[in-house]
C-alpha cells in the first residue's frame, strides 16, 4: 500500500468509526439508508474517485478505489456497494458518454450529491442478460421505454439510471443503453425488497411505462448497449471483490479478538488447535483474495485489463467472504448467532456477493472461456 492509499485508508477509518459504525445495527434492523452518510463520503472525495478532476472526481485509479471500498466494507457492505455501483454508473458515462452527457450528469455523482443506479437484470434476464425484454421504441426525438428491471441497487434513491433496453432484434446486438433521470414521466418504482442482507441498501423494481427518453440520452450507438454493460461488469468484478475483502477482514478481526478473550476449560479458546487451524485458513482466504483483487486492479490501471483475473478475483474474494463470515459465526458460537455481535450480519451480507455482478457460476464460465482462448491461440 503506497502513501496515498494509506492516507485514504486512515481517513476512511476515522469517518466510518464516527459516522457509520454507531448506526449499523439499528439501520440494519430498520432498513434505513442515510443519505447524509453517502454525502459525507462524497465530501471527502470517495464518491468519484476514478473520474477526472474536471468533472468533480479525484482522478485516482482502481487500485486506490479498491483500497477505499475494502475499508468502507469493514463497517458497512451496503454503503460500500452503493459507492461501488454509483462509481460504475460514472465510469459508463465517462467511458461512453458525450461531452455534454459527462458535464450534465457526472458532477453531482462524483461529489456524492446524487447516487447512480445500473438497470440490466429482469425477471427472465439475470445471468442471461442478453435476453432482456425491456424495449426502447424509436419515436420522433427519442425513444419510448417499456419494461421492468428487477433487483436494482439504490432503486428509488438514485437520481441517474443507466438502462439497458432492446432497440433491435433478439440477442446482445439488439440492446442499447440509455440515461434516464428520476422524475421522468413513466418511470416508477416497485416495492422495496425484503432481503436477507444488505438491508441498509434499498433494492427495488424499476418500472418503465411509456417512458419517453430524448435521443440525446442514448449512450453511443444503437445496438452497442451490451458492450457498455459488459465493460461496466468487468470493472464491477474488481470493486465487488474489494468489498468482499473488506468484509472478510472484519469478520476475521472479530473472530480472533473474541477467541483471545473467551475462556473455556481455563484458557482462551484461541489456544485450541482446532480453532487455530480455522483462523489460519481464514487469514489465508483473506490474503489470497486481497492479492487477486489487487492484481486485477493493477492490470486494469496499466491498460491491460484481464477478464480472467477479474473474474478470479470476484469469485475467490466473494467465496472467501462467505466461508470466513460463516466460520466467524462458528467461532463465536451461540453469541455469534445473535444480533448482539455483528458477525451474523456479516454472514448475511456476504451471501449476495456471490450472486451480484455475475454469479460465481458465471465467473467460472468466463474463466474457462478465457482459458480455452489462451490455449487455442498457442
Amino acid at each position: 500500500m503506497n502513501e496515498l492509499q494509506l492516507e485514504l485508508k486512515n481517513q476512511l477509518k476515522k469517518f466510518c468509526l464516527e459516522k457509520i459504525e454507531p448506526h449499523m445495527e439499528h439501520d440494519d434492523e430498520t432498513e434505513e439508508f442515510r443519505m447524509d452518510i453517502f454525502r459525507g463520503l462524497g465530501d471527502l472525495g470517495f464518491c468519484g474517485m476514478t473520474i477526472p478532476e474536471n468533472f468533480g472526481g479525484a482522478g485516482l485509479n482502481y487500485q486506490d478505489l479498491s483500497v477505499a471500498l475494502t475499508e468502507i466494507a469493514k463497517y458497512s457492505v451496503p454503503y460500500a456497494v452503493t459507492v461501488s455501483v454509483s462509481a460504475m454508473v460514472q465510469a459508463i458515462i465517462n467511458d461512453f458518454g458525450t461531452e455534454k452527457q459527462k458535464q450534465t450528469y457526472l458532477p453531482k455523482l462524483t461529489t456524492g450529491e446524487e447516487i447512480g443506479a445500473f438497470c440490466l437484470s429482469e425477471s427472465g434476464a439475470g445471468s442471461d442478460a442478453a435476453s432482456l425484454k425491456t424495449t426502447a421504441k424509436k419515436v420522433d426525438g427519442g425513444y419510448i421505454i417499456n419494461g421492468t428491471k428487477l433487483w436494482i441497487t439504490s432503486g428509488g434513491i438514485a437520481k441517474t439510471y443507466i438502462v439497458m433496453a432492446r432497440t433491435g432484434g433478439e440477442g446482445a446486438k439488439g440492446v442499447s443503453a440509455f440515461i434516464v433521470r428520476d422524475g421522468t414521466p413513466g418511470l416508477s418504482f416497485g416495492k422495496k425488497e425484503k432481503k436477507m442482507g444488505w438491508r441498509t441498501s434499498p433494492t427495488r423494481e424499476v418500472i418503465f411505462e411509456n417512458c419517453f427518453v430524448p435521443e440525446e440520452n442514448r449512450l453511443i450507438n444503437e445496438g452497442e448497449g451490451f458492450k457498455v454493460a459488459m465493460a461496466a461488469l468487468d470493472k464491477g468484478r474488481i470493486t465487488i471483490g474489494a468489498v468482499a475483502v473488506g468484509l472478510t477482514e472484519r469478520a476475521l478481526d472479530e473472530a480472533v479478538k473474541y477467541s483471545l478473550t473467551r475462556q473455556q476449560f481455563n484458557q482462551a479458546i484461541f489456544e485450541f488447535q482446532g480453532l487455530q487451524f480455522m483462523m489460519a485458513d481464514m487469514a489465508l482466504e483473506l490474503e489470497s483474495s486481497r492479492l487477486l483483487v489487487q492484481e486485477a486492479a493493477r492490470l486494469y490501471d496499466e491498460g491491460r485489463p484481464s477478464q480472467k483475473i477479474a473474474s478470479m478475483a470476484k469469485l475467490k474474494a466473494t467465496d472467501a467472504a462467505m466461508k470466513v463470515t460463516t466460520d466467524a459465526v462458528q467461532i463465536l458460537g451461540g453469541v455469534g448467532y445473535t444480533r448482539e455481535y455483528p458477525v451474523e450480519r456479516f454472514m448475511r451480507d456476504a451471501k449476495v456477493l456471490q450472486i451480484v455482478e455475475g454469479t460465481n457460476q458465471v465467473q467460472r464460465v468466463v474463466i474457462a472461456r478465457q482459458l480455452k482462448k489462451e490455449y487455442q491461440s498457442h
